[in-house]
């Protein structure tokens, strides 16, 4: 069996940089694949990892959810056939459901899941639940391990807040909060392993105290007689039950208004939306050279909805005006620019919903 490790979260949250951490700190020694498929038309993030020695299979012929019967599920086989690699990593689309993405690897035969890690954005969890839940909100319900990004930079307030939200949601996935830089790859690791196993030790004893309270509970109807003086505790269990099922609904409709647009309202007719239906993407190839002042610049106007629609992720690699290559990487509110090797040619890809490609085409000055 080969051990296959799967790595979610929505768009920005870090999957990537955690990946790079697993490497460096816990897979010394292991022959390791890298299987991610990306949501756009330009692939970025391929370089470093091929330098750490990882094969990569790139998909970018469109959502991985749209593309799981077919080039998943092949590109899977081959690599296991081909690299007969000790463990497989697979960094889904951002936007791509990870109950999906599962139930394809558990069709595979001789693919084991070891552990399916969910990253969240500390300062965003909030935002991306209520916008884009039914996408967000599948990552999170079904990771034995919840791993939060940028705690070293959100308020505790947030990150409190944060942390009931996804309790809420999954209250059986362990949750790393700790910033990355003060725990070890090996830690993270570990409690892939240790949350995988809990996952499973927790399903199979919820299974029996079922069956075994099922049990009780016949007998107890047949033989006991309930009535208000009754201390068995069955009236305060209905009660509390009662008072959890109403304040969920209430913090359901507290989080969403008329105008959500996460699809909650159309929850009677289920959620089968694919991810190019909500999202999408726009990016190319450009020889043309930015400045570090202009490329602030325009970062910092891609929150402008009205002008751009929702820009939920950008990122690239130019070529700059100083000779020196620029890196950057975007989410809302945040925008990060480093410095790097020469590519082959500058490329970046802008990911969101409702984009409005002429505008971003001026924006970048792209003809």
């Amino acid at each position: 069996m080969t051990k296959i490790d799967i790595f979610s979260g929505f768009l920005g949250a870090g999957k990537t940089t955690l990946i790079r951490k697993l490497i460096a700190e816990a897979y010394q020694g292991e022959k390791l694949v890298l299987i991610e498929n990306e949501f756009g038309e330009i692939a970025i993030d391929g370089g470093f990892l091929k330098d750490a020695g990882v094969e990569i299979t790139e998909m970018n012929s469109g959502c991985i959810c749209c593309t799981l019967v077919g080039d998943f599920t092949k590109a899977l086989k081959k690599v296991m056939a081909d690299y007969a690699p000790d463990r497989i990593i697979i960094e889904p689309s951002g936007v791509g459901k990870l109950s999906d993405v599962a139930k394809a690897v558990s069709g595979v035969e001789g693919a084991e899941i070891g552990a399916k890690v969910t990253l969240v954005d500390a300062g965003k969890c909030r935002m991306y639940m209520r916008n884009f839940g039914e996408f967000f909100n599948d990552q999170v319900e079904n990771a034995d391990l919840i791993v939060m990004s940028r705690t070293d930079t959100a308020s505790p307030e947030k990150i409190l807040a944060a942390t009931e939200l996804l309790k809420g949601i999954n209250g059986h996935a362990g949750l790393i909060t700790t910033p990355w830089d003060k725990i070890s790859g090996k830690q993270i690791a570990e409690a892939m392993d240790e949350n995988g196993l809990k996952a499973e030790m927790e399903r199979l004893a919820h299974e029996h105290h079922e069956h075994h309270h099922d049990h009780e509970h016949d007998e107890h109807e047949h033989h006991h007689e309930h009535d208000e003086e009754c201390s068995c505790g069955c009236h305060d269990h209905e009660h509390e039950h009662h008072h959890d099922h109403e304040h969920e609904e209430h913090e359901h409709h507290h989080e969403h208004d008329e105008n959500c647009s996460c699809g909650c309202h159309d929850h009677d007719h289920e959620h089968h939306h694919h991810a190019d239906e909500i999202f999408t993407s726009w990016g190319m190839e450009t020889p043309r050279k930015f400045s570090e002042e202009e490329l602030r610049s325009l970062l910092s106007a891609l929150g402008d909805e009205e002008r751009f629609g929702t820009v939920l992720r950008a990122k690239g690699i130019l070529d700059s005006s100083d000779g020196d290559w620029i890196y950057f990487d975007y989410v809302p509110g945040e925008s990060d620019i480093r410095r790097g090797a020469a590519a082959v040619t500058g490329r970046f890809c802008v990911i969101g919903s409702k984009l409005k490609e002429q505008a971003l085409k001026e924006l970048f000055n792209i003809e």
